[in-house]
Parts: C-alpha cells; sequence; structure tokens
C-alpha cells in the first residue's frame, strides 16, 4: 500500500519479482529444455537439484527445482502461466519451433500483440509476448 500523504511507497509494496520457480523431474532435461527455448544458464547445483535461467538482463529468473515424483505431463488447462516479453512473438515462435520446442498453440493475438506458449515436459507453461499492437506499452529497450 503507498503512502498517499508522501508519494513514497509504503515498506510492504511488491517491488517486481524475485524468481519464479518451476518443480521439474529432472534437472539436466529441464536444463537442456530451457536452454534450447533460449534461457541462458546462470547457475546451476546438481546436489541439491536447482537451477537458475535468466531472463532478460535481470537478476531473477526461472529457479528450476527437482521435486520427487514430479513426472512428464501434458500442461493442464487452464494451468498457471508465466508469460514474459519479447520483441517479436511470432519470430520467437519460429525460432523455437527451429529449436525443437513446440507451442502449446500456434501464436495467438491479444489485444497488446502476440502470444506463444511453450510447456516444458513438466507441465510448466512459459508464454512470449510482444506489444505490437501497443509499442507504448513495452518495455524501452
Amino acid at each position: 500500500m503507498s503512502d498517499s500523504s508522501s508519494g513514497d511507497p509504503a515498506p510492504d509494496d511488491l517491488l517486481g519479482f524475485d524468481n519464479v520457480l518451476f518443480p521439474v523431474g529432472d534437472l539436466g532435461e529441464a536444463v537442456a529444455f530451457y536452454e534450447r527455448a533460449g534461457f541462458p544458464l546462470a547457475f546451476r547445483i546438481d546436489e541439491v537439484g536447482i537451477a537458475l535461467v535468466k531472463v532478460g538482463a535481470e537478476t531473477p529468473g526461472v529457479l528450476l527445482r527437482v521435486e520427487e515424483g514430479v513426472a512428464h505431463r501434458p500442461p493442464p488447462w487452464p494451468a498457471a502461466r508465466v508469460w514474459l516479453e519479447v520483441r517479436d512473438a511470432r519470430a520467437k515462435a519460429r525460432a523455437l519451433a527451429a529449436a525443437g520446442v513446440p507451442p502449446v498453440d500456434p501464436p495467438f493475438s491479444v489485444s497488446t500483440g502476440w502470444v506463444v506458449e511453450v510447456a516444458d515436459p513438466w507441465g510448466n507453461v512459459v508464454g512470449f509476448t510482444d506489444y505490437s499492437k501497443r509499442p507504448e506499452l513495452a518495455r524501452a529497450i
């Protein structure tokens, strides 16, 4: 909540994402999938079953964590999703397909631009969205 008298944010205001955590069944397979999807590996600690893949230039990323009993599964519908901004979602869809990462569905139009979603082998869904219809809302690049 903001302190309306001073205009400064209150200490409990949300500041942004830290990491998005995804349960996976096999760390090596998960890292390989996310690297094919364009996520650079920040670090990997096999002893504790975690790896962090980067999202843009920000420090937070997608934390892949091995969880006992997590098996391959198709993406449930509806499922929680995280969408990440890209310059051109349709171009990203073509790059993903060329890397062997199939989309959940073909790219689809939304009010701000286009989106393509992929699911990892454990059903975690990542969307790539652009602001081609509303460029004024896009991040400054």
